[in-house]
């Protein structure tokens, strides 16, 4: 059944867009989906991290236009009724996210990809905003989400140009991790989950709360709410755990609480 595939490797949580014969393009159905998928992975106490990819030769090729008439008339209400809740919790996800580009992520499909925390992508993806090709403008968070990961110019150049960002060049200009060979992707994918998952995933979701709140804040406005943050985490078991090993010269051993 098309979708969203769920898989468990240990305390990673595996989440495979299931559409291939269309480069798993978005619909509400596919999206729908993937916010359910998110909620029931993230429910677990025992996942710790999650992977994002896509089945087949691409990661998605954005938003599939047959599809585009569920929507509705009113475009705005169907994009934050059907398409935003699966960005939120993508956004919002109470532990760390690696996103594993395989192929093609254009349009909203690229928007998808930097939901996430941490992209990595096989040598043979590529990036493209595509938006400008048929007169509109980018959409689904990447004018919010490429400049801050890539700055200004080269994000405006992308979306003006439309041309293809090759794996090699996103990681050159910061939008991507680790560069893979096709067939090494999931694997490496899954190491870098786990090694997050491995950590004190409690302050890394905070440290991601306190970046997004930081674009609209003052510096002594954040100056504030960092403090504030760590007031509220200090005395979970991770901090204390972190702050015993750290003593007693040892590896930590976290758990998320």
């Amino acid at each position: 059944m098309a979708g969203v595939r769920r898989e468990r490797d240990d305390a990673v949580g595996v989440l495979t867009l299931d559409e291939p014969a269309t480069l798993n393009a978005m619909t509400p159905d596919l999206l729908g989906d993937l916010a359910k998928a998110i909620g029931e992975m993230t429910g677990d106490p025992e996942v710790r991290a999650l992977v994002l990819t896509g089945a087949g030769r691409g990661f998605c090729s954005g938003q599939n236009l047959k599809a585009a008439a569920i929507l509705g008339d009113d475009i705005v209400d169907g994009v934050m009724r059907h398409y935003w809740p699966a960005f939120k919790a993508l956004r919002e996800c109470r532990v760390p996210v690696v996103v594993a580009v395989n192929g093609v992520a254009a349009g909203g499909g690229f928007s998808l990809a930097m939901a996430g925390d941490v992209i990595v992508a096989s040598r043979s993806a590529s990036f493209i905003q595509v938006f400008s090709r048929i007169a509109l403008v980018p959409d689904l968070g990447s004018t919010w989400m490429l400049p801050r990961l890539v700055g200004r110019q080269r994000a405006l150049e992308l979306m003006m140009m439309n041309e293809p960002l090759s794996a090699e060049q996103a990681k050159e200009w910061g939008l991507v991790r680790d560069v893979f060979d096709d067939a090494a992707l999931r694997d490496g994918a899954l190491a870098l989950a786990r090694r997050l998952a491995n950590g004190p995933t409690r302050a890394l979701v905070a440290t991601r709360r306190l970046l997004d709140d930081s674009e609209h804040a003052t510096y002594a406005d954040q100056f504030r709410r960092e403090i504030e943050t760590q007031a509220e985490i200090r005395n979970s078991a991770d901090a204390l755990e972190g702050r015993n090993a750290f003593l007693e010269k040892r590896a930590a051993r976290f758990s998320g609480r």
